[in-house]
C-alpha cells in the first residue's frame, strides 16, 4: 500500500508531457511485444531456418545501430516529441508490412525498415524523460519507465501467443494465424502516435531541464557552467567511452541468446506458442518487480555497485537455463536471468542521466544504444552456427556460457571504472 500511495504521488508529480508520454509507450510496447514474441515463429512456419533468422535479427540490429547516433544527434538539436511521434508510426507500418513478407529478401528488407525505425523511440525516450523532470524524480521516473514497458510487452507477448493458439485451433494455418497477430501487434504500435500529438511545447527541448535544474539550487547552477570547460567536456566524454565498451560487452552476450530464447524452448522442449507467450510474458513481470525495488536497493549500496550486483546475480539463473533438460527448472531459470539482468537497466539509464550535461546526452544514449545493437548484429550469424555444428543441446550450452563470461567481464569493468563518482569518493559511487 505504501508503495502503491508513493507511485500515485509520482504520477500527479509529472507533467502532462510525460503522463501522455507513458499512455503512448503502453501501446507502442504492447504492439512490440506481440511482434517479438512471434516474429521468429513466422518466419520458421515459412520454413526458413535458424541461419535465415539468424541473418534476420543481424540485419534488424545493424539498422538499428546505423541510425541511433543521427537519431541521437537530431534529438539533441530538434524537437524529440516529431521524432518519437514519426517513430512509432514508421515502426508500426514496418511491422504490419512485414508481417506479409513471405519471401527472404523481403523479410530482410522490412526487417532493416523496423531496425531503423525502432531506434527512435530507443534513443530518444530517456533523453524526452529527462527534459520533462527535475533530477530528483529521474530515478523512479526511468524505474516506472522500465517496468511500463515490460508490463506492457507482457500483455503483447500473452496476447500474442494466445491468439496465434486460438485461430489455429479454429483451422488457421500457423503462417495465417500468426500474420494476423502480428499485423494486429503493428498497429497497435503505429496507434501509439496519437497520444503525444496532444503533448504541447518542444517535446523533449533541452530547455525544459535546463531551466529547472539552473533554478533549483546554486549549487546546479555552478556545476551547469562547469560543464562547458575543456575539462568537464573530456571527463563526459572519458566517462560515455567506459559506459559505452560495458553496453558493447552486454551486446555481444545478449546478441548470442536473447533473440533466440523462443526458439530455444520449442527446439529444447517442443512448448506451444501460448506457452511461450506466457512464459516470456511472466519474465517480463518479474522484471518489472525487480525494477521497481531498484531504487530501494540503490539507496543501501549506491547506483554503481546496484547495477553489478543485479548483473551478477543473474549469471547462475544464466547457465542453469542452458545446461538443464527439464523445462520446470529451465522456466524458473529463465524468470530470475531475466529480471535481475534487466533490472539494471533503470539504474544505468539514470548513471547516465545524471553524470552526463544535457546538451551531450542524446549522442551518449545513441552511443550505448548502438554498440548494444552491434553487439547483436555481430552475433546473428555466430549462434545458429554453433547450434547448427553443436547441436540444440551443447549449442546451447556453449552460447549461454559464452554470454555469461562476456556478462561477467563488463560487470566486473563497469564497478572498476565507474566505482567513482565525478568528484566524490569511492562510497558516493
Amino acid at each position: 500500500m505504501r508503495w502503491i500511495h508513493q507511485a500515485r504521488m509520482d504520477i500527479q508529480s509529472w507533467s502532462r508531457a510525460v503522463r501522455l508520454f507513458f499512455l503512448a509507450n503502453i501501446l507502442y510496447q504492447t504492439g512490440n511485444g506481440m511482434f517479438t514474441v512471434l516474429y521468429n515463429l513466422y518466419v520458421d512456419s515459412l520454413g526458413f531456418g535458424q541461419n535465415t533468422i539468424g541473418s534476420i535479427v543481424s540485419v534488424q540490429s545493424l539498422a538499428a545501430a546505423l541510425m541511433i547516433i543521427p537519431i541521437g544527434l537530431l534529438g539533441d538539436r530538434s524537437s524529440r516529441k516529431t521524432i518519437l511521434i514519426a517513430g512509432m508510426l514508421l515502426t508500426g507500418c514496418a511491422y504490419v508490412a512485414s508481417s506479409f513478407a513471405e519471401t527472404g529478401l523481403a523479410l530482410r528488407g522490412f526487417a532493416i525498415m523496423s531496425g531503423l525505425f525502432t531506434a527512435f523511440f530507443q534513443v530518444t525516450a530517456v533523453p524526452y524523460l529527462a527534459a520533462h523532470s527535475d533530477k530528483s524524480q529521474r530515478l523512479r521516473m526511468f524505474s516506472f519507465h522500465f517496468s511500463v514497458m515490460l508490463a506492457s510487452q507482457v500483455v503483447g507477448s500473452l496476447t500474442g501467443g494466445l491468439l496465434g493458439d486460438l485461430l489455429q485451433s479454429i483451422g488457421w494455418s500457423a503462417t495465417v494465424s500468426l500474420r494476423s497477430a502480428l499485423s494486429l501487434g503493428g498497429m497497435l504500435s503505429l496507434s501509439a502516435c496519437l497520444p503525444l500529438l496532444f503533448t504541447t511545447g518542444g517535446a523533449g527541448s533541452r530547455s525544459v531541464a535546463t531551466t529547472r535544474e539552473a533554478t533549483s539550487t546554486s549549487d546546479s547552477k555552478v556545476q551547469s557552467v562547469d560543464k562547458e570547460t575543456a575539462d568537464a567536456r573530456r571527463r563526459e566524454w572519458r566517462l560515455i567511452l567506459r559506459i559505452t565498451l560495458a553496453q558493447l560487452l552486454i551486446g555481444f552476450g545478449s546478441g548470442m541468446v536473447v533473440p533466440y530464447l523462443n526458439v530455444y524452448f520449442t527446439d529444447r522442449f517442443n512448448v506451444s506458442l501460448s506457452a511461450i507467450g506466457l512464459l516470456i510474458s511472466l519474465g517480463q513481470l518479474m522484471t518489472v518487480l525487480s525494477m521497481l525495488i531498484g531504487p530501494s536497493l540503490v539507496g543501501r549500496v549506491g547506483q554503481v555497485r546496484a547495477v553489478v550486483i543485479f548483473q551478477l546475480l543473474s549469471l547462475p539463473f544464466l547457465l542453469l537455463t542452458g545446461f538443464t533438460n527439464v523445462l520446470f527448472v529451465a522456466g524458473i531459470a529463465f524468470l530470475f536471468r531475466q529480471a535481475l539482468m534487466n533490472a539494471a537497466n533503470p539504474i544505468q539509464s539514470s548513471i547516465l542521466v545524471d553524470r552526463i550535461s544535457d546538451t551531450r546526452r542524446g549522442v551518449a544514449n545513441s552511443l550505448t544504444q548502438t554498440v548494444f545493437m552491434l553487439g547483436w548484429a555481430s552475433m546473428g550469424q555466430v549462434q545458429p552456427q554453433l547450434i547448427s555444428h553443436y547441436g540444440t543441446y551443447w549449442g546451447y550450452v556453449l552460447t549461454f556460457s559464452i554470454t555469461g563470461a562476456l556478462y561477467v567481464t563488463s560487470a566486473i569493468y563497469f564497478y572498476f571504472m565507474l566505482r567513482r563518482k565525478p568528484g566524490k569518493s569511492p562510497a558516493g559511487a
